[in-house]
């Protein structure tokens, strides 16, 4: 396996005699993942190999990303649910670890989000989106495994309106210590996404499935009202906000968001672990299909309080009250002319 500037590898090697590289997919923390082909099977797949600038700069390093490249290999490769992605084949060629996926056929929600009008997605949608997680979530913990990066970059929805987990860099097995630093300033720094990491994790705490629990409700904040609970600031103004400051409600910038929708986002993210819910079984029963469904009333309508029957049908259908509803949900429109 060739190794040339900073990259691990180059298009057109063969791994293994087998695994064919076509085209570089992208770049991330620990690796590169390309488009391949397995020639003995003749199918397309996802290939990840590890960088190889570090090895050439810190061995010590070099022995730390590829034990967290191996670690991920041996979690996800256990992992059978449709909503993970699957592991194909995993081993080391001249050197540089690698590893075979399922070439996914879809979009990452961070993508999806950003063709989306004011990055926000339909409520039914979001609902979807989150009981499909939530399901394989509650198999990934029921297994012992805390992924402990979710955030929308590492959640695909495929074509089908599969949505599938990836990336298992820096999970682990069972609860424990977040175990897994980086040096920052000369002190220590928690791995993760600033933006989706749970109080615990940032405090180096004990973190179990619930943590996990927490970076699902910022996924879900973000997918309804088009960013994270805390976005301002440096990295380090974020994680003390994720530790001290209580989000802002989502409903305040968004809504139509149902109030038993929004509850289990806020519960998701509360501060104490032991005040989330108690795992996404009860998540996912609490994402019920019906959260999708419109309120009867328009938003802006709901704090009138009770009206007769009759005259709720009359509001609800007159024209006007229609085209109004319909410019007032709309993200693109900032004002009604």
């Amino acid at each position: 396996m060739d190794v040339e500037g900073g990259s691990a590898v180059k298009e057109g090697t063969l791994i293994q005699g087998r695994y064919r590289l076509i085209g570089l997919l992208g770049r991330g923390g620990m690796g590169e993942v390309w488009r391949g082909e397995d020639e003995a099977l003749g199918r397309n797949v996802a290939i990840k190999c590890l960088r190889a600038e570090e090895p050439h700069r810190n061995p010590r390093q070099a022995e730390l990303l590829q034990e967290r490249f191996r670690r991920e290999a041996r979690l996800a490769a256990g992992l059978q649910h449709p909503g993970i992605t699957v592991v194909h084949d995993f081993g080391q060629d001249e050197g540089v670890p690698y590893l075979v996926m399922e070439l996914l056929d879809g979009s990452d929600l961070g993508a999806v989000l950003d063709e989306a009008p004011g990055r926000q997605l339909p409520i039914d949608e979001v609902v979807s989106i989150a009981r499909q997680i939530s399901a394989a979530l509650a198999y990934t913990h029921a297994r012992d495994v805390i992924h402990r990066d979710l955030k929308p970059g590492n959640l695909v929805r495929c074509a089908d309106g599969t949505v599938k987990i990836c990336d298992f860099g820096i999970a682990r097995l069972g609860s424990g210590q977040a175990g897994l630093t980086a040096r920052l300033g000369g002190g220590a720094f928690p791995v993760g996404t600033p933006y989706y990491m749970s109080p615990e994790q940032i405090e180096g705490s004990d973190v179990d499935h619930r943590s996990d629990l927490y970076s699902f409700g910022c996924v879900l904040y973000e997918l309804l009202v088009g960013a994270p609970p805390f976005a301002v600031g440096d990295p380090l103004v974020i994680l003390l906000d994720h530790r001290d400051t209580p989000p802002r409600p989502p409903r305040e910038l968004r809504h139509e968001i149902p109030e038993s929708l929004q509850a289990v986002v806020l519960d998701l993210l509360a501060k104490d672990p032991e005040q989330r819910p108690a795992d996404a079984d009860e998540v996912l029963r609490r994402l019920a299909p019906s959260l999708a469904r419109r309120p009867v009333m328009p938003w802006w309508a709901e704090e009138m309080g009770p009206i007769p029957v009759s005259l709720a049908r009359v509001v609800r259908e007159h024209p006007a009250v229609v085209e109004l509803t319909r410019r007032w949900d709309d993200p693109r429109s900032s004002r009604i002319n």
